[in-house]
């Protein structure tokens, strides 16, 4: 199922692929033809600097639409690589483009949905700058981030699952968090 706004476009607009562990879905250079909605599994998107050193810079999870500028270049600036196995929707870039161009009320969505993205992209670059585990940990939990399971908490603010789960302890026993289930926290006010 695809997310909104892109659940309008046709169904001729999109195409379900399923990628094995490794498989690369585009390649840096590669010409654009779409963007990318993953459904299932785990996505890297990386960059080949001038030196030749690969820089991640996307780690797409399930529920999240991913190659997004491509839309509005001539090339992928980066690889798309499945990291385990991966069920994937490709959304067609020319359809895209033509029903933001005929649909105002589409495009606008579309506006809104990368803008949000952006937003949650800077707020990660803010909590991964954190040096302190348990600070990070506490900024994780107040922005939202820990959807009651650690580990991919964890590998989402850039820490070690057992740094995470020992932050995760020091705060609450600091009265900071209060633990309200498995893998459930709150902020103590």
């Amino acid at each position: 199922m695809l997310p909104k706004p892109f659940d309008r476009l046709p169904v001729a607009a999109f195409k379900s692929v399923n990628y094995s562990k490794g498989e690369k879905l585009f390649l840096q250079g590669d010409a654009t033809f779409a963007l990318f909605f993953l459904e299932k599994g785990l996505v890297q998107l990386v960059r080949h600097n001038e030196n030749g050193d690969e820089v991640i810079i996307h780690r797409a999870r399930a529920g999240e639409t991913f190659a997004e500028a491509g839309l509005f270049s001539k090339k992928y600036h980066c690889d798309g690589i499945a990291l385990e196995k991966a069920q994937v929707i490709r959304i067609e870039k020319t359809r895209i483009l033509k029903t933001m161009a005929e649909d105002v009320e589409f495009s606008l969505a579309v506006s809104a949905r990368f803008a949000s993205q952006i937003q949650l992209y800077r707020r990660m670059l803010e909590i991964h700058s954190i040096r302190s585990a348990k600070e990070r940990v506490f900024a994780g939990v107040a922005q939202g981030l820990l959807q009651a399971r650690i580990k991919p908490f964890a590998a989402q603010i850039a820490l070690s699952h057992e740094a995470t789960y020992r932050a995760l302890a020091q705060l609450v026993k600091e009265g900071r968090l209060k633990k309200i289930g498995r893998g459930s926290y709150s902020i103590v006010a």
